[in-house]
């Protein structure tokens, strides 16, 4: 399946717009920059991912993702690298799409970025007014890339706000 999705830094109000939270944990078995292989825990439920680079200069990519028992996620996490993506997620409506905001904890915490899937890599959508820069092909907003190196090891280093600033 093909994956089509935009990634933008979130900035002011945005959580009186939210229809619904759920809380996920991530772990990851592999991080290499052409796939990515992941168990997620949201909420109640169990998921094994993988995922594929994005296309060169675009947004999409191939994407797997299957539900499998909450009981067999929870061993599967033990087998994990080191460290954890630990996030809320909210749902908001926009239009025809809905926008996944991430609100992160731990090491990534106060850092906040919306997702929009898209149908196409050119479909318009409308923009709210709480999604700031966008950073879709920025390797740093990427959760796998967050397990290596946290935000809270790079936040002072940009402007959050303007996401601008250097990262290194």
């Amino acid at each position: 399946m093909q994956e089509i999705e935009r990634k933008f830094l979130v900035k002011g109000e945005w959580k009186a717009f939210a229809d619904s939270k759920t809380h996920i944990e991530q772990g990851y078995f592999h991080t290499d920059p052409g796939r990515t292989v992941r168990i997620r825990i949201r909420d109640d439920k169990g998921y094994l991912t993988i995922k594929g680079a994005p296309e060169k200069d675009g947004f999409a990519r191939y994407e797997f993702e299957t539900e499998i028992p909450l009981e067999d996620a929870r061993e599967m996490m033990k087998l994990c690298m080191p460290g954890r993506v630990d996030k809320d997620r909210y749902l908001i409506k926009n239009g025809k799409h809905t926008i996944e905001v991430d609100e992160f904890f731990g090491d990534n915490e106060g850092l906040v970025v919306a997702e929009i899937e898209l149908e196409s890599e050119d479909e318009a959508f409308e923009k709210p007014d709480f999604l700031g820069k966008e950073v879709t092909n920025d390797f740093h907003y990427y959760n796998k890339y967050m397990l290596k190196r946290p935000y809270k090891m790079w936040k002072d280093e940009v402007d959050y706000e303007k996401g601008e600033g250097e990262r290194y």
